[in-house]
């Protein structure tokens, strides 16, 4: 998994200068768009989604296709007032 204080040291010193840049699209009226990151090897994310679909929380069609982050890093770009909290999880290997 990708670790944060990696990804800002990265910035710090001005190495992701071409991050992948995630989209925000507007959510609609009377709802609150929430962004779900899994970052992790291809597996372990297709693990992550599948166990997503399994508890109905999100069906696995709805989420994006698998993108690899460039070795830039990316860059999430919050709006004002948003916080954000990272969950880091192990899984069994198979």
């Amino acid at each position: 998994m990708l670790c944060l204080p990696y990804l800002v040291a990265l910035a710090r010193r001005g190495e992701a200068t071409n991050p992948l840049l995630l989209a925000n699209p507007e959510a609609q009226p009377g709802r609150e768009r929430l962004r779900h990151l899994v970052i992790g090897s291809p597996e372990g994310v297709r693990s992550a989604i599948h166990q997503l679909h399994v508890l109905n929380y999100a069906e696995q069609v709805t989420w994006s296709q698998l993108v690899t982050i460039p070795p830039s890093g990316i860059l999430i770009t919050p709006e004002q007032g948003e916080v954000f909290s990272l969950l880091r999880r192990d899984r069994q290997l198979d």
